[in-house]
């Protein structure tokens, strides 16, 4: 097991949260504009005249860009040991691709705009979680990665977003929803440029010698947790693509809710990766990454059953929905925290990306389409059983996953040991 070694001084408290904020307000912002096609999809798919299926690949193309980009822009981060350059140019990209997607007067022109989108978001999240691993305290990094992916993302991704977004696309037209949705990012671009500053122990990287990706990969697949966490990841972001893509129309088609009350549902998922990013990650620092990840995993079932079979109040609907989303606190876990506590500093942004792209390409590509599919073929409940599936695999292969947590690490250390030294 690697460790992040510290080549300069730790940056003040202060600044370690004013750096995880950031980062979690920029991540969120993308994820507002990722989103953002997936609660107006009811008013884009009549509109567009769409079938099932197209509407699995809209999500596909974007999933597809997004791991090419993740894998492409994090190599180099690595090899130039620069990361913020990098993020800043990621974040005008994706920002001006919302208002690619509002121009969109066809299919082609949707898939379109979706591919520049995955193509200019794909390195911001390995760049952000390498950037926060290397500033904060071991001591409290599960939580402070959990919080710079989940928190933004979540409270406006999956809360603030479906809110809004259905609001502004039921006043104005899905158009100009695309057009609210991009601005933000322009005036986070500014923030990060402003007050982010680069790692000097990612820096230091940049001195050693270059390997080629073919020998980078082997050397970071080696890791038996890696291996895991990618096969994770596959399961767990076909969940995730899969639920934002076909819950909004199965409870407007199927249920029989508003399009407003669909919002609220939704949003109520936002909530609940926004608590679960203190609380999930929070304590994995304190009783480890894997009984976390493994729990997490089987609670996720409650969200596709409840949809499918719960006929009784919104609001308790709401709760169900609340609890099953907890499962998106693991994915800081297996995404970030794992790897950045397996493998070295200089291939850490590789080795996430590794993990997000492969889940994005297998879960993200393969997995909406897959269901799109058996949604024209058998209905639109078909999407929530293979969602279930797809969590009851993630909690048996979390099983096998080694132990990194610090603390837990150095419990089982005998007496008078101390942990090994950080390479």
């Amino acid at each position: 097991m690697a460790d992040i070694k510290d080549s300069a001084q730790p940056r003040s408290a202060i600044y370690q949260v004013c750096l995880v904020g950031l980062l979690s307000l920029n991540f969120g912002i993308l994820f507002f504009d990722r989103n953002a096609l997936n609660f107006v999809m009811p008013f884009v798919k009549p509109d567009l005249g769409l079938t099932n299926t197209q509407v699995g690949l809209t999500a596909s193309a974007l999933s597809f860009a997004w791991a090419l980009s993740a894998l492409i822009v994090g190599a180099a981060a690595d090899r130039g040991g620069r990361r913020k350059p990098f993020l800043i140019a990621a974040t005008l990209a994706f920002s001006l691709c919302s208002f690619f997607s509002g121009l969109a007067s066809s299919f082609l022109m949707l898939l379109g705009s979706r591919l520049l989108m995955g193509l200019a978001e794909g390195g911001v999240a390995p760049i952000s979680q390498t950037i926060t691993a290397l500033a904060v305290s071991p001591a409290r990094r599960g939580l402070a990665m959990g919080v710079m992916q989940n928190f933004g993302s979540n409270l406006l991704g999956s809360f603030a977003a479906p809110v809004l977004l259905v609001a502004f696309a039921t006043a104005y037209g899905w158009h100009k929803a695309f057009y609210l949705a991009g601005i933000p990012g322009l005036i986070s671009a500014l923030l990060l440029w402003c007050f982010i500053d680069e790692p000097a122990n990612g820096a230091a990287v940049s001195s050693e010698p270059r390997q080629s990706m073919r020998s980078r990969l082997s050397e970071i697949l080696a890791h038996r947790n890696m291996q895991i966490c990618v096969c994770i990841s596959i399961l767990l972001v076909s969940y995730l693509v899969i639920c934002w893509a076909f819950t909004p129309l199965f409870l407007t088609k199927v249920r029989g809710f508003s399009p407003a009350q669909m919002g609220w549902l939704m949003g109520t998922l936002g909530l609940s990766a926004t608590v679960g990013s203190f609380v999930v990650s929070g304590i994995s620092d304190r009783i480890g990454r894997r009984p976390v990840i493994v729990f997490t995993c089987f609670l996720g079932m409650i969200l596709p059953l409840g949809a499918l079979f719960y006929n009784g109040s919104i609001w308790i609907l709401a709760r169900i929905f609340f609890f099953g989303w907890a499962l998106t606190g693991a994915f800081p876990l297996f995404m970030g925290t794992i790897p950045s506590e397996t493998v070295s500093a200089r291939h850490m942004t590789t080795a996430m990306a590794v993990i997000i792209g492969s889940g994005e390409v297998v879960g993200g590509v393969i997995s909406p389409a897959a269901a799109g599919w058996a949604a024209d073929l058998v209905g639109l409940e078909a999407p929530l059983w293979i969602m279930m599936g797809l969590c009851a695999a993630a909690g048996v292969l979390a099983l096998a996953l080694t132990e990194t947590a610090p603390a837990c690490i150095r419990k089982r250390l005998p007496p008078g040991h101390s942990k090994p030294a950080q390479t």
